[in-house]
Formats: C-alpha cells, structure tokens, sequence
C-alpha cells in the first residue's frame, strides 16, 4: 500500500532534517550547563522586581512602540490589501515583510539612530506587508451572498463597507489583536540593538549574571502578554492609541544629511562607489557571495529545516496538554500555562537566554525555534481537537491519540506548519545576530565593520531567501490541498 502524499511530504521533511543534524553544530559547550540553568530557573522564581531603575518606564517604551507600529502597519497594510491582487503590490509586500524587524531596526539606526522613529518603522514597515498579506487573504474569503442582498445599483465603496467588512470584521479584528501581541514582543527584543525597551535591560541583565533581575522582566512580559484580553479593550484603544506616541521617548534629533548619505554613497558598492569599474565589482560581489553569503544560506536553511520538523514534533506532543480528551482540568490548565510561556516568549530572547546557559552552536536556536513555534501550534491543534466529538467506545490513552486524533488534525496541522516556515527562516536569519552562523550574523558583521553596502547585499539576499521559502509553501499547500491561509 502507498502511503499517502502529505506522509510522503512529512517523511521527505523528517529526512531531510536528519541528513542536516550530520552537518549542524549541535553541542553544549558550557562547563556545568545544568548548574547555570538552575540558577536561570530560580531567578525567574524569585524576581526582583525593585533593583532596575527604569524598569517601568521600559514596559509603557515596549507597549508604545508596539501599538504605534502595529496601528502604522495595519492602516497601511489595510490599504495595500485592497489592491494586493496587483503583481507589483505582492512582490513589494512580500519584500518587506521578508526582511525581519531587527533587520529593519539596524538599517534605521545607521541615519536616525536611538531615535523613536527607528523603533517605530522597524516594527511598521514588515507588519504593513503582513498586514496586507492577512487582511487580503480574509477579504477574498468572505461571503458574497450579503452583497448580493443589497439594492440594485449600490455603488462598489458601499458594498465593500456594508458587506464585505461586517462579514469579515470578527476575523479582522482577531488577527490584529493576534498581531498586537506579535508587536510586542518585537517591540521587546529592539531592546537588544540597544532601543530602551525590555529586551535591553534582559540583555544587561543576563550578560551580568543578575538572574532574579531577568527572571522579573521576563515575569512582567508573561503578565503583559497574558493580561492583553483584560486591559486592551475596544473602548480604550482610542486612548491608547493617543497615549502611546507620548511615551516612546526622545532622541537625538535627526540628522538628514546622514539619511542622504546613506543612500547615496554608504550602501553603494564600493567599487562604484571608488570608480573601479565592472571587473572590481564583480570580484567584490565574488567574494562576498564565497566568503559571507553561501556560508550564511547554508546555515540559515539548515538551520531552519531542523527547526522546522522538531517544530513539528513538539507541537504533535504538546496538543494533548490542553486538549479535553486527555486528563482532567488541573492537567490542562497547567498545559495552557506552558503554552502560553512558550509562545508569549520571542524566539530571540529564548536563544538568546540558552546560548549564555550552553554556549555558542545551533542547539540553543533550535531549542528556541521549536519551542516558540511549536507551543503556537500545539495551542491551536490543541483547541482543534476540542472540537471533535469521539464515539462512546473510542479506546483511551496513546491509542487515542495516535488512532483517533492525530489522522484527523494532521491535515491542520501541515497547513499551520508550512504557514509558519517563512516565519521560521525569518527567525533564523536573524538569531545570526547572537552569533551564530546565519546570514543575520554576516549582516551585523559587516555592519560592525561600517560596510553597509555588504550587509546591504546579504539583507536583500536573506529577503529572497524568505520570498522563495513562503512561494515553495505555498506551492506545497496547494499540491496537498491544505488551506491556503490556516484558521482556528
């Protein structure tokens, strides 16, 4: 007997990801790593919340830049949305949200520097393509039959605004909730470029040993997360949204011969820039390609690919915490509160907390990667299989599970697997900047080192890189017939 086409996919997957644990660092390469997770573990058990001065002011910084940039990108991305079907508007919003928010982050601090507008477009400009992806996706689905219901001759803009949008507008306002929430927690990690939100003072923190100060900031971001439904109410978004400006701080004024000299001279190659000539650019770019870019996508996508099946594989054993046909109340509430931390904590912050505990190789960034990404799956699978109604004599324990659960949410769980892929590369490319070997670490490199014409280059590659993996996804989507745009 065959198997069928989305086990074949699944086993092509799962191989491919062994054949690259052959090539991967993966290896703990601290003295006492259980020593320094122990300490890790009971510092978030005994926060102190008192020993930071600033702390406050960093929390109101990370809820600011988050809605600030969130409400930019989903005003813009509403509008891209409504002429997405344009090829020139697809590809430019697939560019922009290819480029990861730090990514953006580090390009606006070269000419506006610790200003708030770097913060602010940094986490805008990719969730405005985001936006516009989503938002263009939920208005294709919506019924036509209440459109058809309005009187004859109703202009097109009254139909898209008494038809199409009540239809959607439950859908609408649930992913931008969801996407507030991703904003964040990109708002806290632009704290790791050095932009005063809380992933600046978990840096400081950690890179000082002062574990009960991390352990407090990583509290208050579970409490932000966890609290969101209570204290972001509709009637007090306008509020917020007047508010939030105002506490993104000041800084330096900007600087606007910077901005022009940045793209007029520090992001031209310099050969063009030094007047060399066509042969000196093309062994520029030769050596850029052999000695930064290859090795960087062939980290990035062995990277990604084995953290896209442990991905995978945490999300198939993390569903039945919170599912209702395993255990009882008490087991999944506990199961609900481990997914929660999972997927409230960033990926970055993750990686970056493992790699001060096991040292520098891949293990701490795929432990991360699977970890985010796999408690934001389990937690959806999880409430999917809520849903399914079993019969009386459905047998109980793993042959529940493996019999009667998993066949009937794995179809589900491909598409939300696949859907997260371009988010995983993402991820990856950016975890470079904690030093290990993706392009994100070739990119700060060569901004270290003042060459942004080079980090340039392996910017626009890393975006071309995520563009193909989310055209192949969806390629692999529609060959399985999976949904196009996962929902739960």
């Amino acid at each position: 007997m065959f198997a069928s086409p989305t086990v074949r996919v699944s086993l092509l997957f799962v191989a491919v990801a062994l054949a690259g644990l052959v090539f991967a660092d993966i290896a703990i390469t601290t003295s006492n790593p259980w020593r320094d997770l122990g300490r890790f573990f009971l510092g978030v058990v005994t926060p102190d919340f008192f020993s930071t001065e600033g702390l406050a002011t960093a929390l109101l910084r990370t809820i600011a830049f988050a809605f600030v940039g969130v409400a930019l990108g989903s005003f813009f991305g509403f509008i891209l949305a409504l002429v997405y079907k344009a090829y020139p508007v697809r590809m430019f919003c697939a560019f922009i949200r290819a480029i990861h928010e730090l990514f953006w982050a580090l390009i606006f601090l070269q000419f506006f520097g610790f200003h708030p507008l770097t913060g602010v477009l940094a986490i805008a400009i990719p969730y405005a393509g985001i936006f516009a992806k989503v938002y263009s996706e939920i208005l294709d689905e919506a019924d036509p039959e209440p459109a058809r219901l309005l009187p004859p001759g109703t202009g097109a803009v009254a139909t898209f605004l008494f038809a199409r949008i009540p239809d959607c507008w439950v859908q609408l306002r649930t992913y931008t909730a969801y996407r507030l929430e991703c904003g964040l927690r990109s708002s806290a990690i632009l704290g790791f470029v050095g932009l005063p939100t809380l992933g600046f003072y978990l840096e400081t923190s950690f890179s000082q040993g002062l574990y009960s100060e991390a352990g407090a900031m990583l509290v208050l971001f579970y409490v932000l997360i966890a609290t969101m439904p209570l204290w972001v109410r509709p009637k007090a978004l306008p509020f917020y949204l007047v508010a939030a400006p105002f506490f993104l701080g000041e800084g330096l004024p900007i600087v606007w011969g910077n901005v022009a000299r940045f793209f007029t001279e520090d992001i031209v190659p310099a050969p063009l820039r030094n007047n060399e000539g066509l042969t000196a650019l093309g062994s520029w770019f030769g050596d850029l390609m052999i000695s930064e870019a290859l090795p960087g996508i062939w980290n990035t996508l062995l990277l990604t690919q084995i953290a896209l099946v442990a991905t995978g594989l945490l999300a198939l054993l993390a569903f039945p915490l919170i599912s209702t046909h395993f255990g009882g109340p008490v087991r999944r509430t506990s199961g609900h509160v481990a997914l929660v931390i999972a997927r409230s904590t960033p990926e970055y912050i993750l990686a970056y907390i493992l790699l001060q505990l096991w040292g520098p190789s891949m293990l701490p960034a795929v432990v991360a990667l699977a970890l985010h990404n796999g408690g934001i799956i389990g937690h959806l699978i999880g409430r999917q299989t809520n849903g399914i109604r079993l019969r009386p004599d459905a047998p109980a324990g793993f042959n529940r599970y493996s019999y009667e659960l998993v066949p009937r949410v794995y179809r589900g769980f491909l598409a939300f697997l696949f859907y997260r892929w371009e988010i995983i590369m993402r991820e990856t490319a950016i975890l470079g900047i904690l030093g290990i070997y993706t392009l994100g670490f070739y990119v700060d490199s060569a901004i270290q080192n003042i060459q942004f014409d080079r980090a340039l280059v392996l910017i626009l590659l890393t975006a071309a890189l995520n563009i193909g993996i989310d055209a192949l996804s969806r390629y692999i989507r529609r060959r399985l017939a999976l949904q196009t745009m996962p929902t739960c």
